[in-house]
């Protein structure tokens, strides 16, 4: 991998960031207004096309993403997705996008927390440290307040748990399936799921709103596609302690657009639960390497 494509990659990594930041906004402003498992909803549709129109310009076409070798495991990646999205939006209506994307910066460490159980990965005593100094950083988010440990505050640590689990998955199924077939399930699992609970709880919507259901739509396309040349352009290891930025530009529009405070305590646990995630990113890549 050269300089010149790592460098690419990085750059959009960050853009990706940027985009998926923009998406969180987005939802963040349409799940306040109407049901979020119908705006989740319409989100998969769109993410469904766009799936299937990037299955049909890769090499093998539409027959090669139709035949994976671990079906079940895909159709369970797409479940659990897109009940995460829909539970990662609530989260963000009732907490804010600053405080839900704090606790959701956890999800690296429930990752490599998970990787020895699920995936029979070995976790040494550095990355072991690591889970544990995070797990400290989130004990100092939640701390504070009248919302400690309520439902509320729970509720995007679910998301991260799941997402986790999820990314584990992601990353079992590789063994036997390439990205262009598993990114295929992921879009046409969740649109397929989720339409009925879609449909039932639909809520008409006014023509603003519809404009920025569009740009939900566009943004998760766009963003997915700026994750896909990444991985496309430079090693994985390279680019993922960037991802962390979302966490910024998310926290940022949720400060500027929607009027969030950022706590004391929570830049603090975030901190702490940022630089153990890197470090347990940085054992993962150093493991690789000695593998």
């Amino acid at each position: 991998m050269t300089e010149q494509n790592t460098r690419l990659g990085i750059l959009l990594m960050v853009a990706t960031t940027l985009v998926f930041a923009a998406q969180d906004g987005i939802s963040r402003h349409l799940a306040s207004e109407y049901n979020v498992v119908m705006v989740v909803t319409i989100r998969f549709w769109f993410f469904g096309v766009f799936a299937l129109a990037v299955a049909v310009r890769r090499a093998g076409g539409l027959a090669r993403v139709l035949s994976p070798k671990r079906p079940v495991l895909q159709v369970v990646r797409g479940l659990l997705l897109s009940v995460q999205i829909c539970v990662m939006v609530l989260a963000f209506v009732l907490l804010g996008l600053v405080e839900s994307h704090a606790v959701f910066a956890s999800y690296p460490l429930l990752i490599a927390a998970l990787s020895g159980p699920v995936l029979g990965e070995h976790v040494g005593w550095r990355r072991w440290a690591a889970i544990a100094i995070g797990a400290v950083g989130m004990v100092v988010i939640l701390q504070p307040g009248a919302a400690v440990f309520t439902p509320a505050a729970l509720v995007p640590l679910l998301a991260a748990g799941m997402f986790a689990l999820y990314g584990l998955l992601t990353r079992y199924v590789s063994r036997w399936d390439s990205a262009s077939v598993t990114f295929f399930w992921t879009g046409a699992v969740g649109a397929v799921a989720l339409t009925p609970a879609g449909l039932w709880m639909w809520e008409p919507m006014t023509r603003p709103d519809w404009a920025w259901m569009a740009a939900l739509c566009m943004t998760g396309a766009l963003g997915h596609w700026f994750l896909i040349r990444c991985y496309e352009v430079a090693e994985a290891s390279a680019v993922q302690p960037f991802a962390y930025l979302q966490l910024v530009f998310a926290s940022i529009a949720g400060i500027v657009v929607f009027g969030e405070t950022l706590k004391v305590n929570v830049a603090i646990g975030v901190a702490i639960v940022v630089a153990a995630g890197l470090f347990t990113l940085w054992r993962e890549a150093v493991g690789r390497k000695a593998a």
